[in-house]
């Protein structure tokens, strides 16, 4: 006698088709996997990446779910799991290492040469639920909301990019080109490290606006050409002990690496929107002052108990040394993300956190 098969659970999503093709629409529900749970996503945040991914570079295959900046509530468990439980509140490192290569034996997941990846190589958190391995879960405690649990990824990567740097910040001057959400949570990161002066730049007055409001009194247009001048005034002429550039684009990286002083450092956290001609004599003051460049591309996690951005990043957040909740412009329904995307890609409202609510 045949057997009848089970019906197939079916979820919202926010499924992108092809470049700009993005659809809110019906999909099968992930089925959960040994070792995995089922999040019910509350809110996934929109990256600054996920805009030309969606709308000019694309993922690694089509259809696919984006979102990488998600945290929800356990909906469901495996049967071998025993150390979550359903109605657990959990936010959920995106990246999935190999557990093979050298840098995972090192557990450097961050640098895994097979890595994958939720919202770029796998479906991720734009979607009614998704399956996630435990070793990717990190406990959300009570003081801290899962709106914001859903920015411990950006806030950990900007973490990660001031310890790119590699010095004691306490009482030394950082510039941060771009006040952006990923440049203030840099900025907030400098003040909890004791940073002074913390100098912000960027081109759209409203986000200097809120940095203000957010207590960083030195936030200047980067409208002209030269920051240099507010940099002088401020550093004694000496220039700033680490510049990070939070913008990605040409022109602040180029105003990073004049602001830099003697033996500083110039951190590469914003996505490139373009090529970058480096001037010969900027070139050779780089080399001449000695000047570090750090990448940045991800934050460090950890599943031993070591010390890592994501943890340090929670516990700051629950004890109030960084504020999230400030950053957030937007809370959208999923069905009216495509045009949420829209507004962000043509800017046609200020905004600086986006998140999603499936």
């Amino acid at each position: 006698m045949s057997q009848i098969a089970a019906p197939v659970e079916m979820m919202n999503a926010l499924v992108l088709y092809g470049l700009g093709d993005m659809r809110h629409t019906r999909v099968p529900r992930p089925a959960v996997a040994p070792g995995q749970v089922l999040i019910h996503v509350k809110f996934c945040g929109v990256c600054g990446s996920d805009i030309p991914r969606v709308f000019s570079k694309g993922t690694y295959r089509f259809p696919t779910i984006c979102g990488h900046e998600f945290a929800g509530i356990i909906e469901k468990t495996a049967p071998d799991v025993k150390e979550f439980a359903t109605g657990d509140r959990v936010a959920v490192f995106p990246l999935l290492w190999c557990g093979k290569c050298a840098a995972c034996e090192q557990g450097r997941y961050v640098q895994c040469a097979n890595y994958d990846y939720f919202g770029s190589r796998r479906d991720g958190g734009f979607a009614q639920y998704v399956a996630v391995p435990i070793h990717n879960l990190l406990r959300v405690p009570a003081e801290v909301s899962l709106e914001e649990a859903a920015m411990i990824e950006p806030a950990a990567v900007a973490l990660h990019a001031l310890k790119q740097a590699g010095r004691i910040l306490v009482g030394r001057p950082v510039a941060i080109y771009g006040a952006g959400s990923i440049g203030l949570m840099v900025a907030q990161w400098a003040r909890v490290m004791g940073a002074a002066p913390i100098l912000l730049f960027d081109i759209v007055e409203q986000k200097l606006a809120l940095a203000r409001q957010m207590g960083f009194v030195h936030a200047y247009s980067s409208r002209r050409e030269d920051s240099t001048p507010d940099i002088d005034s401020l550093t004694a002429g000496a220039g700033v002990d680490v510049a990070v550039d939070a913008a990605g684009s040409p022109a602040a990286l180029l105003q990073a690496m004049a602001s830099v002083r003697r033996n500083g450092c110039v951190v590469l956290l914003g996505n490139p929107a373009g090529d970058l001609h480096l001037p010969a004599a900027l070139w050779s003051q780089l080399m001449r002052r000695e000047v570090t460049l750090a990448g940045v591309w991800n934050s460090e996690y950890s599943i031993a108990g070591n010390s890592d951005d994501w943890h340090a990043t929670l516990a700051a957040m629950a004890d109030g040394r960084i504020n999230l909740r400030t950053l957030i412009t937007h809370r959208v329904p999923l069905e009216q993300a495509p045009a949420a995307f829209q507004m962000m890609r043509d800017n046609l409202e200020f905004h600086t956190k986006v998140l999603i609510q499936p």
